[in-house]
This record gives structure tokens, sequence and C-alpha cells, in this order.
């Protein structure tokens, strides 16, 4: 399986960093932070085969371009998009300096568990409505 080349590695921290800037008002790093990029970084290596095509065009890209194009790699490239996507939101929610600066306690969430509020139950109306998608079971 191929793995991310460092050059590979360096694009990708830099469009960590344009989907998840740091803010330095609520003391909060960037996705692109070398502590969450690492954990980013570990989450990508899987899918490195996937990311091919994506990779070939931040490669293209100017690193000051890549924020700009991020629209239109988002586009271009729907399916390796939405695995960097995923593993960025991944690594940062679990670092403990961003839970810090949004206000909650850095902990994992079980057992304690976390607070939500109380949504649209209505949301799920469409898939009540649909039909099963497993066999029955005799």
């Amino acid at each position: 399986m191929p793995e991310l080349s460092p050059k590979d590695l360096e694009r990708l921290q830099r469009l960590a960093g344009a989907m998840i800037p740091a803010d330095e008002g609520r003391g909060a790093p960037g996705a692109d932070d070398p502590a969450i990029f690492r954990e980013i970084a570990s989450g990508l290596q899987a899918g490195a085969p996937l990311l091919t095509g994506l990779l070939a065009d931040l490669a293209a890209a100017a690193p000051a371009e890549i924020e700009a194009q991020a629209g239109r790699l988002r586009q271009d490239h729907g399916a390796a998009f939405a695995v960097v996507i995923a593993a960025v939101a991944q690594a940062y929610y679990r670092d403990d300096r961003v839970m810090r600066a949004l206000g909650m306690e850095a902990r994992p969430p079980f057992p304690k568990g976390h607070e939500t509020i109380e949504g649209d139950w209505g949301l799920l109306d469409a898939v009540r409505r649909r039909p099963s998608i497993w066999r029955p079971v005799d």
C-alpha cells in the first residue's frame, strides 16, 4: 500500500490549516498544528490510494492558493475530500487545547457523557418512513 510522502503530508497540512485556521482570540490551534496534524496524518495513511487525485491537484497548486482552491478541490475530489474532512475533524476535536478553547472539559465523552440540546425529532420522520434495508430473520 502506498504511503503519503513528506511532500504530500506538507500539502495536506496546509489544506488542514485552511479548513480550520487557528483562532488566537480563543486560544485554539489550527488543524495544521504539528500535534494535531500528526493525528490527522495517521488517520489518512490508510486512505492514501483514494487521495491520489486530490494530492496531484494539491501538488499543482502554489501553497498560497490552497485555501482559495479548497472549494474547487472539494467539488473535483468529493470522496477524497470527505475523507480528509473526516480525518481533520476527528483529530481536531480530540485535542485537549481545542476542547478547553470551546469551554468544554478536556476528557473523553464517556462515561460521563456530554449534554446535548434537545433537537427536532421530526427530522427522523423520513428515516422512519423508509422501508427496511435488512432481510427479515426467519
